[in-house]
């Protein structure tokens, strides 16, 4: 997602928190380290999004107006990554080390190698032009779920959908076959998976919910489950199988869709979450402007 839309899904989403708590209080959290605080670790940003964590602990994101993947460091630096980075938006690492982006410049679906050469994976389904790939998670057997909503960008040249429906896709580990995996969404949005690979969850953001699918062995989805009413621009999960939804500040549920957590954070939007930095207990936040950090009790499962 970029700026120029967020402040009207922010409205709309807000509507659907209104029933959860702001903050845990005095309470000792059971996921945040003790005496922990959000810090803001890199600012002047146009609109961050898509954090993805490397073997290494690193983390990845994109300031997706302004065409640029970013890198922060375990020592807290940020460098410039990536520049003309065919508008990235969501990013994740596959199972080999290469970063996977959603580019929205024209619509397709990336593989940036270590040596920063582009390959393209995805450009169209059924010749027809992807409505713009957001949000992505690669399975264990290095499958590739991703969203396909339509936000419509002022750099693109057309104006309408190629592809009516805004669906979630999968791309087969040999990434030879690309399948429609999920429909019946108003705006997919953001994705993850867990970590043993057998359930995907799905937020559906316009219509302020999360689904929960079983994933089948050969990727396809079955027994789609209401998880919680809630929607999510970015999300992400945790060893003990918390599931982490982002829009005003973050929001955490447990396996069974239970609300644990609330993280407030100082920006107008949240937009995407991960775990980085050493054992990746370290919870990286893209909101707005900026991008924070918060030591964490438990940890990410990349």
């Amino acid at each position: 997602m970029n700026k120029a839309i967020f402040l009207a899904v922010f409205f709309f989403v807000l509507t659907g928190l209104t029933a959860y708590s702001q903050s845990s209080g005095n309470k000792q959290s059971s996921i945040i380290a003790k005496g922990a605080t959000i810090i803001k670790a890199g600012s002047g940003y146009s609109f961050t999004e898509g954090p993805a964590v490397d073997p290494d602990g690193n983390v990845f994101f994109t300031d997706q107006p302004n065409d640029k993947i970013l890198k922060w460091s375990q020592d807290g630096s940020i460098s410039v990554y990536m520049e003309g980075a065919g508008r990235s938006n969501g990013l994740y690492f596959d199972n080999d080390g290469n970063l996977l982006s959603c580019a929205d410049l024209n619509n397709e679906l990336w593989l940036i190698d270590k040596s920063k050469k582009v390959t393209v994976l995805v450009k169209d389904f059924d010749g027809k032009k992807l409505n713009g790939p957001n949000d992505l998670w690669v399975d264990p057997k290095g499958g590739v779920y991703f969203t396909d909503p339509f936000y419509k960008r002022e750099y693109w040249s057309r104006t309408e959908k190629e592809i009516e429906k805004e669906n979630v896709y999968y791309l087969s580990p040999d990434r030879k076959d690309l399948t429609i995996a999920a429909t019946d969404f108003v705006r997919p949005n953001g994705i993850v998976g867990s970590a043993d690979g057998k359930i995907l969850y799905v937020a559906d953001i316009n219509d302020r919910k999360t689904y929960s699918f079983k994933i089948n062995p050969d990727g396809s989805l079955a027994d789609r489950k209401l998880f919680v009413e809630m929607g999510s621009d970015g999300m992400t999960t945790d060893n003990n199988g918390n599931v982490y939804l982002t829009g005003k500040g973050v929001t955490v549920f447990d396996a069974t869709g239970k609300q644990i957590e609330h993280i407030d954070v100082d920006e107008p939007w949240t937009a995407n979450v991960c775990f980085g930095g050493k054992g990746q207990k370290t919870l990286f936040i893209t909101a707005s402007k900026a991008v924070y950090t918060l030591k964490m009790k438990v940890k990410g499962v990349r």
